[in-house]
């Protein structure tokens, strides 16, 4: 028996391209929100981003699902009109275009609202509209370099990226707590409101930690590649048939039981130097090198064995194609011409899962139905507006 889905009867009319805005409206429709995705004539350019999914952007089809496409121009007076009936029926406005464009064009978000008082409207950006970095454009690894985050990432030979689009994705997330927020409020108030997310703005507050050792402290952490700065043991240790083993100790009574069961006849367990996590990680170079030489003499099965007796959290260095066989990996599939793709499973599970993805839309596919139903709409209303 279906599950009524908790944003049933929400519209969402999003302009959007590329990743954050995608994102949020794509969790929204998972939610059984109807979303209306206004593209222009080439699209949202994520659409051409590769062909990796059985020839469609892999981009696209995991923000896009269960969207529907309409194509218009609203430089044109008659799809701008259009376009106003539409918000002016939805929920939700969603818009990631960048600061000032929509604004150009007669969409401002406020000036929306008025017409729409109950209407939500979300403005993501790269860096807020206001303020002298406003205008940076704001892609994703540039926002991770701006952010400090490149800072603190990758081994101390060298910067790292954080291997996916990190930035764009928070605030995605972020955007759709926000519009979530907003609704509840919309709720006991009757009004709608706006809110607004920017890439920075989610990374600057994943660095809270580090800010607040570099303003306060002895400084932020420096790059460690896979290795805690201030927890030991916390990293990467080699077995000896090379593969890559993370481990992790958080306190004390699991110290004692990695020393005295993995690193047994070490005198690790009674060694003065290792005897709480400040004096390890004073001492953490001496510790990686007795660490080091246990799990060298192991092959990853025996190793695996031997921190599972002695209850040491630890995961395994995968690769993207051992992630995709990983025991605890989640899909489900999704239609596109070319046949099913085995797309990974939302990370909420829920009761009104379908374990399976509605299809990403193709360009323009909903544009004939959507103009003759906002259009009959605008004709609806025209009558009732004529005296009897």
């Amino acid at each position: 028996m279906s599950t009524t889905k908790p944003l049933k009867g929400i519209t969402v009319v999003s302009i959007e391209q590329a990743l954050a805005a995608p994102l949020c409206t794509c969790r929204l429709a998972e939610m059984g929100a109807r979303v209306i995705k206004v593209e222009r004539a080439e699209g949202d350019f994520a659409r051409g981003y590769d062909d990796a999914a059985k020839g469609h952007s892999s981009y696209f089809l995991w923000t896009n699902r269960g969207k529907e496409s309409l194509v218009l121009d609203f430089k044109n007076a008659d799809d701008a009109m259009l376009l106003k009936r539409i918000i002016a029926s939805a929920d939700v406005f969603v818009q990631n275009l960048a600061p000032g464009a929509l604004t150009r064009a007669g969409f401002d978000s406020a000036e929306l609202r008025a017409l729409n008082p109950q209407l939500i409207t979300c403005d993501i950006s790269g860096y807020g509209t206001e303020g002298p970095a406003s205008g940076l454009k704001a892609y994703d690894l540039l926002v991770q370099c701006e952010s400090g985050l490149a800072g603190i990432s990758g081994s101390p030979e060298g910067y790292g990226r954080i291997g996916v689009s990190i930035c764009d994705i928070g605030a995605g997330l972020n955007a759709a707590i926000g519009v979530l927020s907003a609704l509840q409020l919309r709720e006991r108030t009757g009004q709608g409101s706006g809110i607004s997310v920017s890439l920075f703005d989610g990374a600057a507050d994943w660095m809270t930690i580090p800010y607040l050792h570099e303003i306060y402290g002895n400084g932020a952490p420096t790059r460690q590649g896979l290795r805690h700065p201030s927890i030991a043991p916390y990293g990467v240790y080699t077995t000896g048939d090379q593969r890559d083993i993370v481990i992790s100790i958080q306190n004390e009574r699991e110290w004692q039981q990695f020393s005295n069961l993995f690193l047994e006849g070490t005198g690790a367990s009674t060694d003065p130097r290792f005897a709480s996590n400040t004096e390890r990680v004073r001492n953490r170079d001496a510790l990686d090198a007795l660490i080091s030489a246990s799990f060298a003499s192991l092959s990853a099965e025996q190793a695996i064995h031997k921190l599972g007796q002695a209850n040491t959290a630890f995961g395994q260095v995968r690769s993207v194609a051992e992630m995709a066989g990983h025991p605890g990996l989640r899909k489900w599939p999704m239609a596109v011409e070319t046949g099913d793709v085995e797309m990974i499973a939302p990370p909420v599970r829920a009761p009104w899962d379908e374990q399976r993805f509605e299809k990403a839309p193709l360009l323009g596919e909903h544009s004939e139905r959507l103009r003759e139903e906002f259009q009959a709409t605008a004709t609806q209303n025209t009558q009732e507006e004529v005296p009897a």
